[in-house]
């Protein structure tokens, strides 16, 4: 992180109002990236353990949907942050703005497979069930 505070340090001066916002908005970037992986990687370890199918691995689903949606909350900030002025081409702030719609699109996709491990959960839940009626039959 040093080494980019140093990089912003030879900004432009007409430019220099950009070095905070550009940390501030890298930092938290490096952060949602590391709660993803964090919880990714308890995701994994579920799995392992046999335990994915369990009310418990909604927390991590839902801490990864936020993350995505606050990352596409910072690229945006940064998109705003670029935009006035002649600091970066126009067509640096166009490719933001596409990563705006394309990090939402990410929530998306772990939204459905969200979906799909509710709908999992409950069948686990009603297959427990469904063994437990038999073994009282039997």
């Amino acid at each position: 992180m040093g080494k980019l505070a140093v990089d912003l340090d030879g900004l432009n001066p007409d430019h220099a109002y950009l070095r905070t916002p550009i940390l501030v908005i890298t930092i938290l970037g490096i952060v949602t990236a590391q709660v993803v992986v964090v919880c990714v990687w308890r995701l994994v370890t579920m799995v392992r353990r046999g335990t994915v199918f369990s009310t418990a691995a909604f927390r991590y689903v839902h801490i990864v949907i936020g993350a995505f949606v606050a990352a596409a909350l910072l690229v945006f900030a940064l998109a705003v942050v670029l935009a006035p002025g002649e600091a970066v081409a126009p067509r640096v702030v166009l490719l933001l703005c596409g990563g705006v719609v394309a990090v939402p699109g990410v929530a998306l996709v772990v939204l459905v497979l969200r979906m799909l491990l509710a709908q999992a959960v409950a069948r686990d839940i009603e297959a427990a069930r469904m063994r437990a009626e038999l073994e009282e039959v039997i």
